[in-house]
This record gives C-alpha cells, structure tokens and sequence, in this order.
C-alpha cells in the first residue's frame, strides 16, 4: 500500500540524460496508476530503463481534450495519475494545460514534481542576465512572427525560445532584423552525449548546416546598447519600413517600434512619420 493521494502529478523527467531524474519523481511514477505521455514509444524507454511497469496512456494536442473526462473520473475515483512530456517539465510548452485547468476547477488534488527543465538549462549556462522571459515556440507565419518580435523587443531581459533544428536558419534571419543589439546562445542536444554551445552576436552569427536534428533551445540576452550621438541612416529603407508598420500599427506604436528596432531617436523617427503621412 502506497502512501500517495490521489490527483494529478506534474512530473519532471529528463531531457537527454536519463540519470537526470529525482528519486521522488521515480517513486511517484512507480506508484502511478496511469501515466499520460506525449509519445508512448519515447516515454516508454525511460521507464524500461528504471524497470517501471506501467501503464502508458498517449496524451497529445490531438486528442487530450478528449482525454480529460476519463482522466477526472480516475482521479475522482482514488486514483493516482500522472502527467510526463517527452523531455523536461510538463505544460510547458506541452500538452497537460487543458487538464490542469480542468483539475483546478473540480479542486482536485495537483502535486508539482519539480525536476529538469531546457529552461533554466540553457540560462544557466548561457552566461547572460538570470532576469528572463520564456516565450517557447515561435509562430511560423511571418506576419504573426512580426507582431511578436515587435512586442517582445521591448522587455530588457535574456529571452528563451524553443526551436526546431531544421527551422533555425529562418528565425535567425528574423533574429537580425529585430534584435541585431544582443546575443544569442543556442544549446543543442544539452545533457546527451553530442551536447553543444553556440555563441554569439546576432548580427555576426553563421547559419546551421541543413543537416541539423532535433530541437534547440534558444536564448537571446537582453539589449546592450552602445550610446552614439551619429547615425548612419538609409532613409530610404527606413521610410519603406516605416510606411509598411503605418499600415497596421498606430502612431505611437510605429515610433516606438522603429526607434528601438534601428537604435534612433523617437523625435527623429516621428518626423519621418509625419512625412510619410502627408504623402
């Protein structure tokens, strides 16, 4: 007999190595009833390897909506179950959100097993500011990824992403656009065996080979501005961009987003505005 309560576990799991799981997050699976996975085929190689026999239940953006009744009737039966991603800490960045949320409202019984995150992987090694936003996996339209970039530039902290491998090459070339005044550092493969560090300045930083696997984890530090009294401007190209943000975003918005983005004066850059507007 088990000394566990019943309710939902968010369990940590490894995101590489797989000695880099706690004791506790072991007993809790052991103990488990059921436990809900991304990808049974990946989820089930970390528990043969510490011999757990349990059951694996796939849970996935496709279908966990439709797994959410099942799971509350288990809990609410005296049942234990737990929640894993395929690497890391679940509900971020994973499925399991729509379920914690579900178990929130019906005040059952949630218990966090803290444990290895990409996250606070990546950070602690990148060597930039600890003060940092997580914003995990990019939109893949351009227009979208626009809107973002121009929101997130605007807070002063390291900056974490999620990136497929094979998508690197084409959110760098969005990276130097937006953000040409930090660095970046990129972990691929962190805690395996191939485990590497990429680092940078963002404006001088080479594109992957094609032949790049797997997912990166992705930090950018937070601006670091050098104050210079002259400016090197193509009006012209500032006038273009100036003109395509004046299409969708306000006034005030275009001139905050267009001084920040080039490092220009916000006076300067209204007065290009209102030029433009006359036209």
């Amino acid at each position: 007999m088990n000394s566990f309560l019943p309710g939902l576990y968010i369990v940590s799991t490894p995101i590489g190595n797989l000695e880099d799981i706690t004791l506790r997050a072991l007993n809790v699976l052991k103990n488990s009833d059921k436990i809900l996975c991304e990808d049974t085929r990946r989820s089930i190689k970390l528990l043969n390897h510490y011999d757990i026999k349990k059951n694996l239940v796939s849970n996935h953006k496709f279908n966990e909506k439709k797994n959410i009744k099942s799971v509350i009737e288990l809990i609410q039966s005296g049942k234990i179950i737990s929640i894993i991603s395929d690497a890391g800490t679940p509900i971020l960045s994973d499925p399991g959100l729509v379920l914690l949320r579900e178990c929130i409202k019906k005040n059952i019984n949630i218990f966090p097993i803290p444990g290895v995150s990409a996250i606070t992987t990546a950070i602690s090694v990148s060597g930039f500011d600890d003060k940092y936003l997580f914003y995990g996996f990019l939109p893949k339209k351009i227009k979208d990824l626009e809107k973002v970039f121009d929101e997130i530039n605007n807070y002063d902290f390291s900056i974490v992403f999620f990136i497929p491998a094979i998508k690197i090459n084409f959110y760098l070339k969005y990276f130097k656009i937006f953000f040409k005044d930090r660095s970046i550092f990129i972990g691929r493969e962190m805690t395996k065996i191939h485990e590497t560090f990429y680092r940078g300045s963002i404006d001088n930083f080479k594109n992957f080979e094609s032949s790049t696997k797997g997912e990166l984890t992705v930090v950018l530090s937070k601006k670091n501005l050098k104050k210079n009294n002259h400016f090197s401007v193509d009006e012209r190209k500032l006038n273009k961009e100036i003109s395509s943000y004046l299409k969708r975003y306000t006034l005030k918005d275009v001139v905050k987003l267009v001084s920040e983005k080039n490092n220009l004066p916000k006076k300067m850059i209204y007065n290009l505005c209102l030029k433009i507007k006359k036209k």
